[in-house]
């Protein structure tokens, strides 16, 4: 039986410093839960919190569960954690973070989004939609957004926002009444073992929506969203987006400059056929995308299309999605969360939309070591959209190492000039060097590539060094 928001008492998170777990906390500080938590670090999302009411630890220890009556946890934790320990030895409540979000969304018009890609700026683009219509969702979102400020936040509103992560299976812990699939395709295998495990984990999370009341809403594009849509149409609503003749919502007349875009989207409301022009500050076809499942989930919940629109077009994109880091001597660099090949070839569309008739250099850092070995060949290939590469060693997450799994597993495919980079200060250095004026450098990766976004732009300023 799921839990409820009544019964979770003083709940204590085990690394809350983490952007799902940190969302969470800040929804169940906004509905006046007691909350403690403790991360391996300080950081100024644990300063943050602490800032809003809760109890924050640096360090994993035993008594920093304290009075708590329900313990939160993510899939990153190990069962050796002496917090986790801890809280079995007493007997308390662990919850999974969705199991504690799915209780302190109760009561709510839920929106969950879902897909192996975008989930995070598509929830985002639905939130900064909702509130520029007046309508003060909630939210739960697993990144930072500059329009939002914050990555959750209990609000006055009937509805909420929530990001739903297929990746260790736990979107179906959710009851939803709107479902969002931007895309279905085989990844974290780690935790699924086969493609087929996956789809059919989507089937789930489609059945969840209620038979009379609930919508599917799926783009049309993609095979595997296309193909759930297709399985669950008998017995749910399913309402479609994309570029693709006989979607519900319609892109057409897509125009690219730079980082905006203009398309004009095509829908039927109210037995009416209608056009609405859709304005973008953010690139890539796949933000079009984005913004349609967006402007989709926005006529099921009676939100203007005009507004929907205007709202979107305010959109200036999620943290660690093609975000901006600086600019010096004519070189911009980027940085993007990308760890999937759809997502790298995404993240260099985007790239090369920007950069027109100037290059593209990628430091990249592939993100868990089955990953790499499963989809090697098409990083190599995704990669090599770019004119030069650099792939650093992979990032094990959670992850122990795997005889024969490298980085070279991508680097030797790759057709462009670059490769395998054991040296991150030396990439640096290369990557300076070889840029010119007008060029983008982007570093793309789940881990800790992000760091470097900054050290590039002093670097290609002359003012720092790699450290």
């Amino acid at each position: 039986m799921s839990a409820v928001i009544q019964d979770l008492g003083r709940v204590h998170f085990i690394g809350l410093g983490g952007a799902g777990m940190s969302a969470v906390a800040r929804v169940l500080l906004g509905r006046s839960v007691a909350v403690s938590g403790s991360d391996a670090a300080d950081s100024r999302g644990l300063q943050a919190l602490a800032a809003l009411g809760a109890t924050v630890h640096v360090g994993h220890e035993g008594a920093n569960v304290g009075a708590a009556d329900t313990v939160v946890v993510s899939s990153a934790i190990r069962e050796t954690n002496p917090e986790l320990v801890e809280a079995k030895t007493r007997g308390l409540r662990v919850l999974h973070r969705s199991e504690a979000l799915a209780a302190a969304m109760d009561g709510r018009k839920v929106v969950a989004v879902a897909g192996t890609h975008g989930k995070t700026t598509t929830t985002a683009m639905i939130t900064v939609m909702l509130q520029a219509a007046g309508t003060r969702p909630s939210f739960a979102i697993g990144g930072d957004v500059a329009a939002l400020g914050v990555n959750a936040e209990w609000a006055e509103g009937e509805v909420f926002v929530a990001e739903a992560d297929e990746s260790d299976g736990s979107f179906l812990n959710y009851r939803p009444h709107v479902g969002v699939v931007t895309n279905v395709e085989a990844d974290h295998l780690d935790h699924y073992g086969s493609a087929a495990a996956v789809y059919e984990s989507f089937d789930r999370f489609a059945a969840l929506l209620p038979a009379d009341a609930g919508v599917l809403v799926a783009c049309r594009d993609d095979d595997g969203a296309a193909a759930l849509a297709a399985r669950i149409a008998g017995s749910r609503r399913v309402r479609t987006y994309g570029y693709c003749a006989g979607a519900d919502v319609r892109i057409s007349n897509t125009r690219a400059l730079g980082s905006t875009s203009n398309s004009v989207l095509s829908f039927s409301i109210d037995g009416l056929d209608s056009q609405q022009e859709l304005q973008l500050g953010v690139p890539g076809r796949h933000n079009v995308l984005n913004a349609a499942a967006a402007f989709s989930v926005g006529l099921e919940l009676g939100v203007d299309p005009a507004a929907a629109a205007a709202g979107l077009a305010s959109f200036s994109g999620a943290a660690r999605r093609f975000e901006a880091k600086g600019e010096a001597g004519g070189v911009r660099v980027f940085d993007d969360y990308a760890h999937h090949p759809t997502e790298v070839a995404a993240a260099l569309g985007a790239a090369r939309t920007v950069a027109g008739d100037h290059r593209v250099h990628v430091l990249f850092q592939p993100h868990l070591f089955s990953r790499t070995q499963e989809f090697a060949k098409e990083f190599a290939g995704a990669l090599s959209l770019a004119d030069t590469v650099r792939v650093l060693d992979i990032y094990a997450a959670r992850e122990d190492p795997v005889e024969g799994v490298t980085s070279r597993l991508i680097s030797d495919r790759l057709t462009v000039p670059g490769g395998y980079a054991p040296d991150a200060d030396e990439a640096l250095r290369e990557m300076v060097i070889t840029a010119q004026s007008g060029d983008i450098i982007l570093t793309v990766g789940a881990g800790d590539v992000t760091r470097f976004g900054p050290l590039l732009v002093d670097l290609l300023a002359g003012k720092g060094h790699p450290q």
